[in-house]
């Protein structure tokens, strides 16, 4: 059975030899990341409200906003995979909105040629809201309830359940330098659920993001690229 894509792609790949105890540091090996992604974020709140009004009016996102936007969440992405949403890499995330080809934690939205002039006033909110409620479970309900998308950082400081997972994937790491691949897959599935919703209520896509967790570093959209360009078509 083919699993439908959606437009937002999230891929990971795990590194096969992680520090038993990096993760202990790098909390503080990613404080300057964190420094910068405050004022980004700050950006990205303004240039949301810029968007909302030029879709509304336009049915158009601002290229250049949505670019900014969508580096600055890849950018989130590539910390919280490297910290404590994933800690599935060692190696240092980049200080660049750009795609970095060769990081291993991707993320891409293509850019919406039009969007519904109406559903900009109701799906950050209303619509979204069944999806708040899931995702606030997987991190930390009132952190992602309170700022939406502009508080995409979470660990398990913040009490969800991606931050308890990962808390145990450390615990495991230390004691046995190998990182369970069931448990990685899981926590990439919340992950993706949790990019997507984002992505949506950012007003990236009009694509509703589908309630269901599609575990592993590989998207499914991959699989429906690699079926088109190998001819699958009839």
């Amino acid at each position: 059975m083919t699993v439908p894509s959606y437009p937002v792609r999230v891929d990971a790949r795990l590194d096969p030899h992680l520090s038993r105890w990096l993760w202990l540091f790098k909390w503080v090996l990613a404080i300057p990341h964190f420094i910068v992604l405050v004022f980004l974020w700050i950006a990205f709140a303004v240039l949301s409200v810029v968007a909302f009004f030029a879709i509304l009016f336009t049915g158009r996102y601002p290229r250049p906003i949505f670019e900014f936007n969508l580096g600055v969440m890849r950018w989130t992405w590539r910390v919280n995979y490297y910290s404590y949403s994933a800690l599935g890499t060692d190696r240092y995330p980049p200080f660049t909105l750009a795609e970095v080809p060769d990081y291993p934690a991707q993320l891409q939205v293509p850019y919406p040629d039009h969007l519904s002039r109406g559903l900009v006033l109701v799906k950050w909110w209303l619509l979204a809201i069944p999806h708040y409620l899931i995702v606030g479970v997987f991190v930390g309900g009132g952190v992602w309830l309170a700022g939406r998308s502009e508080t995409l950082y979470y660990s398990w400081a913040g009490g969800g359940l991606i931050g308890l997972l990962v808390l145990i994937a450390a615990i495991i790491l230390a004691v046995t330098g190998s990182y369970p691949s069931g448990l990685y897959n899981l926590i990439l599935g919340l992950n993706r659920w949790v990019l997507r919703v984002a992505a949506y209520t950012s007003l990236m896509t009009d694509a509703y993001p589908p309630f269901r967790l599609d575990s592993g570093g590989d998207d499914p959209a991959n699989a429906g690229i690699a079926a088109t360009t190998s001819g699958g078509g009839p």
